[in-house]
């Protein structure tokens, strides 16, 4: 039985969102950890004087997946819309708000006795309660500036990528594409730091961080462009070439104004 083309654009509605959830919801639990982007690539620290303060690019291991969460930000907003992407959005905050509630809960659970005690990798003795809650316990400000970061960032990253489509049309994707992930992302890196660490690092240091860290996104959104049109072409071969510009083109006909 042929499949009709609702259909078609349903299914790619629930992929998209099912990719867009799963690394937006991991890159946010795994994002407690702290890696060097210089040691993972064999090299030394960078070491950047930025505001008077020493740099390095010690990025959140969360920044390793969020790169998945921008192309499928502008395929959604391609094919879908203003509305497809804060529809998406929302529902993906209360799906991280339930999510730290649910470690927030877990945390309080009465450990049993012999789970208590393990041991490392070397042998020695680890308090395996104190770890958990050590790891999957985060800051009640993170927690909201993540949040926060991450409607705005979305809500901007829509706003410019059709302000962008209008000028364009169907051509110069990259252009829509890195363009609203690079405003939307200075947008994000800034939000989250100022709501998460205003009076408790000045606001030179915040500014430092944010800045080290925007450097890696804009390099990622701009390496990220084959990805893109790799993303599009696989999606307009699965909708037919005619049908995907129509569906993009009515998409962009329901996504004015900011909101």
């Amino acid at each position: 039985m042929e499949i009709t083309l609702d259909r078609k654009r349903n299914r790619l509605f629930i992929i998209l969102c099912g990719i867009f959830i799963t690394n937006t919801l991991l890159a946010e639990i795994i994002g407690v950890k702290i890696f060097s982007a210089e040691a993972m690539a064999g090299l030394k620290p960078a070491n950047l004087n930025i505001l008077g303060f020493t740099m390095d690019f010690n990025l959140t291991a969360g920044a390793l997946i969020w790169p998945v969460v921008f192309i499928t930000t502008d395929l959604i907003n391609e094919y879908f819309g203003k509305p497809g992407v804060k529809r998406i959005s929302y529902f993906t905050a209360l799906l991280i708000t339930y999510a730290f509630v649910v470690m927030y809960l877990s945390m309080k659970l009465p450990p049993a006795e012999w789970w208590v005690t393990g041991k490392d990798a070397n042998g020695n003795d680890v308090n395996m309660d104190i770890a958990f809650n050590k790891i999957m316990g985060q800051g009640q400000r993170i927690i909201i500036g993540s949040l926060t970061a991450f409607i705005i960032g979305q809500l901007v990253d829509v706003f410019v990528f059709q302000k962008l489509r209008r000028v364009t049309g169907n051509k110069q994707l990259w252009l829509r594409a890195t363009g609203s992930t690079l405003v939307s992302q200075l947008v994000d890196s800034f939000v989250v730091l100022f709501i998460a660490f205003y009076g408790v690092f000045s606001n030179q240091q915040i500014i430092a961080i944010g800045i080290t860290n925007y450097i890696y996104k804009f390099a990622v959104a701009v390496l990220l462009t084959p990805l893109i049109y790799l993303g599009h072409s696989l999606i307009d071969n699965y909708l037919g070439k005619e049908n995907a510009e129509k569906i993009a083109a009515h998409a962009a006909e329901n996504s004015k104004g900011f909101f």
